[in-house]
Formats: structure tokens, sequence, C-alpha cells
């Protein structure tokens, strides 16, 4: 029998992960703490089934690179740039200030020079994923507070990679400082920097393209995972660097390319699947009865990463030219570490800084953080009242000039989307010819990059989650279209809008027959199915093709949506009338008869003629030198070849024939104008 340890710890670290990530989404916590949790479960600490600890670690270390790589990979200079007046002097202000709060409580707790070094620096950086999702679970991500976040968590980020490369020289145990071993340490990552920015920028992006050119989707994913991968393990082997300073230059250097976008996409899968691998190593590593037996050193950690960073952020507010709605925000989505204080955990490890039960203690504070972060988010609106109620507070942290407007405010009249996929986009290129104002919500970033480029105003979050459809401003929107493919999620949006909007017009897109009905009973008032509409279309041009009348295709085609479309109909009373209306209509005839020049009613006004008293017919139309004249007025005359579109029952019809004299050239459909 084959040996196949390797793929049952793969297999069991997956399940057990899902499982966890989904418990934690139903409590509303970040899917972080569900692999963390699994990972616990899993662990040599605990009963039941044991991971290989050292197997999964090695996988784990492919979700570092591909975190990393991601990191570089979506660095912007100058959207750092935008923001810097926040991000720069509050990056270091507060990794300063949080690595030596954390370094005096490690002092006290007796711990080493270098490991209380260590412990600082790993509680001074929050985490990119936790901060993110709760950006984009609040609808900040797309205002100036939230970008002000990302570009101060940049800066954390790049100063991750330098840590990683200084954190050996930490290893020196002669008490004094290796000045030898540092400028040896920069040379080789300058080296390494050096030959991949001047070479790697102009190589690696000409191979992409090639490998593009090609048309294999296998081969440009192939090299993409070759790249990332090629890169870190070089920079270990033949540099000495870190794997991550390796995978984040990479990222840099591809980020140049013009295939990012697809880059990015491409490598999606699997830096989520092996970070979750990434995570679940992680929690392996906690020792759940050391934790319980030391609950005060948790809980006083615990509070300095919450509590402590929040307060300094907020008092670097105090410092430099913010806005205080900015600070609060900031401070809440920073007052959390994850993978990447995890990471500086794992070399301290790995360099003999740290103890395993050491390392422990931060995996606890991060997951109590993270799991709470949540909260912190929630306490910004009540806060933010609260200090706007002692206004000698508000103005001592709000004292200088406001950021610009954000997206969400003052918007009304509009029509909102979700959705900018194929259907959403149609919709939105034809409110735009009609200038119709529209805000398009996504959770694609690469979908908002390009709206923002055109000037389309939008928004980035998932719209399921109603923290995010409220900055829609759906009370003063117009109508709600939900064009998204996922039948689930527009449910969520619908029940959600309908809340939010008890009397907003909603058009929801539908993917079943069972989804027409939960759509409506949820409050949409039209919904469309449209691959039903578009293989009825195809019918009807078929059948035109097959010279069917088009009345008889019509009134085919009225059926089958009244199959489909009826169940919106929810009450008896509104059952009948529609039918009643559907019959009243299927009796209707909508003909087009050519005028020949021996007709009587050349020359006659439609006054004149008086055909709906002789006929029962009424002309609804008069095609003429290739215009239509829709209604035409009474006083307008007949003249020869004029084709006129005639409606009314079979009977009237062939009444009007007779009235005309003349023997019927053509009957043309409307679509033949």
């Amino acid at each position: 029998m084959h040996e196949i340890t390797l793929l049952i710890n793969i297999v069991v670290a997956l399940v057990v992960a899902f499982l966890g990530g989904v418990v934690a989404r139903r409590l509303g916590l970040p899917t972080i703490v569900g692999y963390l949790l699994a990972g616990i479960a899993i662990g040599p600490f605990t009963p039941g089934f044991v991971g290989d600890t050292e197997t999964i670690s090695q996988l784990a270390e492919l979700g570092v690179i591909f975190l990393m790589f991601g990191v570089g990979l979506h660095f912007s200079l100058n959207d750092l740039w935008k923001v810097r007046t926040v991000a720069i002097p509050g990056a270091i202000g507060q990794m300063t200030l949080t690595t030596l709060l954390a370094f005096g409580l490690s002092q006290l707790w007796g711990w080493t020079l270098s490991a209380g070094i260590v412990l600082g620096l790993a509680v001074s950086i929050a985490s990119t994923v936790v901060l993110l999702r709760g950006l984009i679970d609040n609808g900040l991500l797309n205002t100036p507070h939230g970008q002000a976040a990302v570009g101060w968590l940049v800066l954390e980020d790049l100063a991750t990679v330098l840590i990683l490369v200084f954190l050996p020289i930490l290893t020196n145990t002669t008490g004094s400082f290796d000045w030898q071993a540092l400028i040896w340490t920069l040379a080789k990552a300058g080296a390494f920097v050096a030959l991949l920015l001047f070479l790697g920028k102009r190589l690696i992006p000409w191979i992409l393209l090639r490998i593009a050119h090609t048309r294999s989707r296998e081969l440009f994913i192939l090299a993409i995972l070759a790249i990332t991968l090629g890169t870190a393990l070089g920079a270990a082997e033949l540099f000495g660097v870190s794997f991550a300073l390796g995978a984040f230059i990479a990222g840099v250097v591809v980020s140049e390319s013009p295939l990012s976008h697809q880059v990015g996409a491409d490598v999606f899968p699997f830096r989520e699947a092996f970070a979750v691998l990434f995570f679940v190593s992680i929690g392996m590593l906690v020792n759940p009865i050391y934790l319980f037996n030391n609950i005060g050193q948790v809980l006083s950690l615990t509070l300095l990463i919450v509590l402590g960073k929040f307060l300094v952020t907020l008092l670097l507010g105090l410092v430099f030219p913010w806005q205080a709605r900015t600070a609060l925000i900031v401070a809440a989505g920073l007052s959390q570490i994850g993978e990447f204080s995890f990471i500086l955990g794992q070399a301290g490890i790995h360099l003999g800084l740290l103890s395993q039960d050491q390392y422990s203690l931060i995996l606890a504070g991060a997951l109590l953080s993270i799991t709470v972060n949540p909260l912190m988010f929630r306490s910004i609106a009540p806060l933010e009242k609260w200090l706007r109620g002692h206004p000698s507070l508000w103005n001592l942290l709000d004292r200088h000039n406001p950021m610009p407007v954000p997206l969400e405010s003052g918007r009304e009249a509009h029509v909102v989307i979700v959705g900018y996929g194929r259907v959403g986009r149609h919709i939105s290129n034809l409110l735009g010819r009609m200038s119709i104002p529209h805000l398009v919500i996504d959770s694609n970033a690469e979908r908002i990059e390009e709206l923002n480029r055109r000037g389309i105003p939008s928004l980035y979050g998932d719209a399921s989650n109603s923290e995010v459809l409220t900055h829609a401003e759906l009370e003063h929107a117009r109508a709600l279209v939900v064009a998204g493919p996922d039948e689930s999620a527009s449910e969520l949006v619908v029940a959600s809008a309908r809340d939010l909007a008890p009397e907003l017009p909603i058009i929801a897109r539908a993917t079943t027959e069972e989804g027409i009905r939960h759509l409506a009973d949820l409050g949409a008032q039209d919904v469309i199915h449209p691959e039903l509409e578009g293989g009825l279309e195809i019918v009807r041009h078929t059948l035109l093709q097959l010279n069917f009348p088009v009345q008889e295709i019509m009134h085919y085609m009225d059926a089958v949506r009244r199959d489909h479309y009826d169940m919106q109909v929810n009450t008896k009373d509104e059952h009948r009338s529609l039918h009643e209306l559907m019959n009243a209509v299927s009796n209707i005839e909508i003909i087009w008869l050519r005028l020949s020049a021996e007709s009587p009613l050349v020359g006659q006004t439609l006054a004149e003629a008086d055909l709906r008293a002789r006929t029962g017919a009424s002309v609804v139309a008069i095609l003429r030198d290739g215009q239509v004249s829709a209604n035409p007025k009474s006083h307008t005359a007949f003249e020869a070849e004029d084709r006129l579109g005639v409606i009314g029952s079979p009977e009237q019809v062939r009444a009007f024939e007779q009235v005309i004299h003349e023997s019927i050239d053509s009957k043309e459909a409307p679509h033949e104008i």
C-alpha cells in the first residue's frame, strides 16, 4: 500500500478548516478564527486526530510565499503617496509605540531582550486579511478613511519584509552590535533586489506576455507559479534572504506587467488554499493548556493589542493632521494582529529567539483580537456620537482640515446596480448613455478599478452584507437592479434592501424557476430570467424565418412567460385579473397592410375614412418613406404605398381588409420596419 500520510494531512486540514470557517462566518467572525481553531483541534495538544505538524508547516510555507507575492502585486507607490499624511507618520509612530509597550510587558514577565523585541514587532503589525474584510463588510474600503487604513497597512507590510531581513541580527549573543552582519545582510538583500528590479523587471513581464500569446491558460498559470516559487526559493538559497522578501519583490516586478490583473486573478485560488493551510499550521502550534495556565498573560496581551493599539492610534490623531473619523476607523481596523505576526513569530522560533510557549501566547492574542475586531468596527458610530456630544474632546481630535467627502454621501435619485458582470455592464452602459446617475456595487477589485478609471461611481464590497448596502443610500435611490448570477446572494440583497427601503422598486435576476418565486416573495417587483428570455428571442427569430404568423409567435411567447412568471402573483384576485388581461390580449391581432394606388382610401383623411366605426379595427401606425408615424392624427391623409399598422380582433382585421378593397401583398412584423 502506498504511503498517503501527506494526502491524509492535507485532506483532514482542509476539511476541518472548511467546517471551522463555516461556523465562524455563521457567528459573524472572520474565517481566520475558524481556521485557527481547526488547527488547534487537530494539533498535538488536543485529543483525537493529530496532524503531522512538520508536513503541514512545510505546505504552509507556500501560503507565506503567495501572501507576500500578493502584497507585492498590489503594492502601489502612487496610492500610498495619496494618503502619505496619514499612512507614513501613523505607521511609523504606531509601530514604534506599540513595540515599546509590548517590550515593556514582556520584561514584566521576565522574557529575554530578543524575545521581547520579537513580541513587540509581532504585536505592532496588523492583519491585511482581517482589515480588508472589516472595511468591506462595513462599506468603508472605497472611502478616503478606508484608503488611509490600507495605505497604513501597506507600510506595515513593507516593514515586515525589512524586519525579516534584519531579524537574524538579534541572534548575536556577544552582547555587542554586529555591524559586519548588518552590512553583509544589507548587501545580500540589496543585490537580490537590484537584480530583480533591473533584470527581472524587463525579463519577467516579457516572459508573461510571450506565454499569453500562446493562448494557453495552463502554460500561463504554470509560468506564474514558476516565477513566484522560483524567485522565493532563489532568494533564500542564493542570496540568503527570506522567502517572504523574494516573493514580495517578485510581486512588485510582476505588477509592472500589463497582465498583472490576470496574474492576480490566477494566483488568487492558490493563495487562498495555501493560506488556509498556513493558518491551520499556526493553530496546531497553540497549546491550550499553557494558555489556560497563563490566562493573565493572555488577557494582558489581548488588551494591549485591542485597546492599546486603538488608544495609540487616537493619540497619534492628536498630533498629526487627520480627521477624527479617519483616526477612529484606522484605530478600529488595526486593533488586531494576524498572518504577518505569525510569520515573524515563526521566524523567531526558527532563529531561537522565541520558545514554543511564547509563540502560543502571540497566537492566543491574535485569535482573540481577530474575534473581537468586528465589535471594534461596530463601536465606531456610538463612540463618534459620544465624542460629538462632548465638543471639547471632539474638537481636540478633529481640529484639522477635513478629508475629501466620501463616495457614499449626498447621493440621490440614482439607480443602484449590484454586480458588474455581463448583465450589469450592459445596464450601466445604457444608463450612462441616457445620463441617468447610477452606482455600481461589486466585490471584484479589478472591476472597481475599471469603473474608477471610467469615472463611474462605484462601491467595493459584498452587497449581500447589509452594512455595505447602507452606504448605497437606497432610501434616496430610484431603483435597485440585482444583476449578479448568484441566486442565493441575490436573495440576501433583495431581503436587506427591502428592509432598508420598503418602497424602493427592485428588479432582480433569477437563474432558476424556484428563484423567481423566492425573489418575488422577498420583495422584488420584477424578476427576470435571462436564460428564458434569451431562449424565447431565439425561438422568435427561428419561427419568423419559417414564415409563421407574427401573432401566433407572440401568443406562444406570452403563454411561455405566463407559465414561468405567474408564480410572482401572490393572490387569487391578481391571478384572475392577469388571466383576463392576457386572454383579452391574445384575441388581438396586429397586422401591416399595404395601401395600393387603386384603394379608395388614397387621398382621404383618417377622420373622413372613419375606419374605426366601419370595421372596429384601428390604424395605430403609418409607415411612409421609411418613417413610422405612431398614433396618426385624424387629419392625416392616406397616400399610395402607405403601410398601415392595424390592430383589432381577427374579425375586425378581415373587415378592414374588405373596406380598403385590395389583396394583401405582404404582412410584415414591426421588427421588419
